[in-house]
Formats: C-alpha cells, sequence, structure tokens
C-alpha cells in the first residue's frame, strides 16, 4: 500500500522532470491560482497533438527520410563524377598539357616560326600495348634529331596478328611532362579508332613540331631528349574517346 502510494506522488514529478521547462505565461497562471498544474498539462498536451509538435516519431520519420534522401543524391552524384572522370581528365589534359600530354597545333604559327639553329634535341619514340591488345605495335625509328621550330615526321607500324578484324585507340604521353606544353603535333592517329584486318599491318604517321618557345624557357634548359610514347588499347563496343576541337582542325 505504501509503495503504491509513494508511486503516485512520485509520477507527476516524474512527468514534469521529463518535460521542458515552463514558459513564463504558463508559470504566471500557475502563481494566480486560476488553473491547476493538472490544467495546464491537459492543455499542453492537447495543444501539442493538435500541431503535431509532439510526436516524436514523426519528426524521427521525416529526419530519417531527408538524410536517405540526401545520401540517395549524394551517392548519384558521386556515381556521375565517377562515370565522366576519365574523359573529364583526358580533356583537362589535353587543353593544358599535363602529365606530359602534347598540344595541338597553331597553324598560322606553323607559317612563321622559326628555327632556333644552336639547339639540337633528340626525340625518342615508345610504343607500348594494353594487355588485352593483341596488336604488334611498335615505331618505325627509335630517335630523331629536331631543332625547335623545325617541323618532322615520324612512323610507326601496327599489325593484327589475329583472324579477325580488330579496332584499337591509342593515348600518348610526352617525358619529361613539362616538355608536353611545347610538343605540337600537326597531324597523328590518337584519339581515333583505327580498325585493322585480320593479318593486315598499316604504317601510322605522327608530323610534329617542337615550339620555339621551349629554347626560351629557363625549365627546360637542361633538356636535350624528350620521349614521344604512345600506347594503343582496344576499343570495345565501338567507344569513342573525346577528340579536343583542335585535334579536327
Amino acid at each position: 500500500m505504501l509503495t503504491m502510494v509513494v508511486s503516485s506522488l512520485l509520477r507527476p514529478l516524474a512527468v514534469a522532470a521529463a518535460r521542458p521547462p515552463l514558459c513564463s505565461a504558463c508559470r504566471q497562471l500557475l502563481r494566480s491560482g486560476d488553473v491547476t498544474p493538472r490544467q495546464l498539462l491537459l492543455r499542453d498536451v492537447t495543444i501539442r497533438q493538435l500541431t503535431g509538435g509532439g510526436s516524436g516519431q514523426q519528426q524521427r520519420s521525416r529526419r530519417l527520410r531527408s538524410t536517405l534522401y540526401y545520401v540517395t543524391a549524394m551517392g548519384v552524384l558521386v556515381g556521375g563524377l565517377s562515370y565522366a572522370a576519365v574523359p573529364l581528365y583526358r580533356i583537362f589534359c589535353q587543353a593544358y598539357a599535363y602529365g606530359g600530354t602534347t598540344q595541338g597545333h597553331d597553324a598560322e604559327k606553323v607559317l612563321t616560326m622559326k628555327k632556333v639553329e644552336d639547339r639540337e634535341l633528340t626525340i625518342r619514340f615508345n610504343a607500348d600495348t594494353a594487355s588485352s591488345m593483341t596488336w604488334s605495335f611498335r615505331p618505325q625509328q627509335r630517335e630523331i634529331k629536331v631543332r625547335p621550330g623545325e617541323t618532322a615526321l615520324a612512323f610507326y607500324t601496327a599489325t593484327n596478328p589475329t583472324d579477325r578484324p580488330i579496332d584499337g585507340i591509342a593515348t600518348y604521353n610526352v617525358v619529361p611532362f613539362e616538355a608536353g606544353a611545347y610538343f605540337n603535333k600537326i597531324q597523328c592517329f590518337c584519339f581515333e579508332e583505327q580498325r585493322l584486318n585480320a593479318k593486315e599491318q598499316v604504317d601510322m604517321p605522327v608530323f610534329f613540331y617542337i615550339d620555339p618557345e621551349f629554347d626560351e624557357d629557363p625549365h627546360m634548359e637542361n633538356v636535350k631528349e624528350i620521349t614521344l610514347s604512345y600506347t594503343f588499347f582496344e576499343a570495345k563496343d565501338s567507344i569513342k574517346m573525346p577528340v579536343p576541337s583542335y585535334a579536327t582542325k
């Protein structure tokens, strides 16, 4: 009996302690004696139920749904950026010669540039294929001598030794990377699909020049050799790599 009495006395105190503090208007009503604590509690509960403010479960559900929406949207965004990362990075490299990617050419500059007679560079050529690519791919010359401001022509040879046609696509870079800003292609076979039929062999030209400004760059002062490297990949499902506007001119 004593336990029931104590429990009944403590229950209102526990409820009151679990609730937020009363506002100043509510405290004034209690002091005036116009309402009892029980009446004030019932009125507050009724208002919260009508306004929906007392539904903690509903608030948690809304917050959970909002979080799920944000997470889903972020996942879609990250997935889209991941899918576009490779072509975007390639376009960036081509535009700014980052990571040893060579530049396009300025037709007017080719006609007016002057050769730097007292600066000779050795241009080396390298050829690679991806692990899944069955072509044989090699440069026809190991190296050539070129002066800044002088055009040069080199050739690569690709052979398809299989009994089926294979589409290939090539990427390229320059070492040292900083020289990529001065290595300009007039014509090359990069970023376009090349189909070789069974047992077919083709010669692929690379027409290029080193910008005369190469000789004025203090960072290039000690550079005497530049390596142009091409890598062929098998182009599956007719996937076309993005080609910058200058490559089609």
